[in-house]
């Protein structure tokens, strides 16, 4: 699967503090489609975990490369789509951020919280391409 077009599509250099073009874009969204509130933590979350691991881990902070940001509403549900130009990554093992182990680690947490916040998350594209769905409307 590839970027769907979709004509609603940011794209922006892989630069951190481009972070906050996100959460602007999800609190249009949110407030235009009257998403219900508790929903709205979850779709803020997931996505800029999203987009934090296309910048920092898919496009290894590499300002030259950009992120792609896509969304549609269908019925009562937001999809979100995110794409980075990195190699992909092997999505199905991760370690599990819960284990004792793990716990006092820095990073590994962001798909546990996409999987677990997003009602829908599915990964393309051999993790180049996320897909995440809320049915917030």
């Amino acid at each position: 699967m590839t970027m769907p077009e979709i004509g609603k599509e940011i794209s922006f250099a892989s630069l951190t503090a481009n972070i906050a073009v996100v959460e602007k874009l999800i609190d249009e969204i949110c407030e235009a489609k009257d998403v219900k509130e508790d929903h709205y933590g979850n779709i803020l979350i997931s996505l800029t975990e999203a987009v934090n691991n296309a910048i920092v881990h898919g496009n290894k902070l590499d300002a030259q490369k950009h992120v792609r940001v896509a969304y549609e509403i269908d019925g009562k549900l937001i999809r979100f789509f995110i794409e980075d130009e990195g190699p992909g990554f092997d999505y199905d093992n991760l370690p599990d951020p819960t284990s004792p182990e793990n716990r006092e680690k820095p990073n590994g947490r962001g798909v546990f919280l996409m999987r677990n916040l997003a009602d829908n998350c599915e990964f393309h594209d051999d993790g180049k391409l996320v897909q995440l769905e809320f049915e917030a409307l």
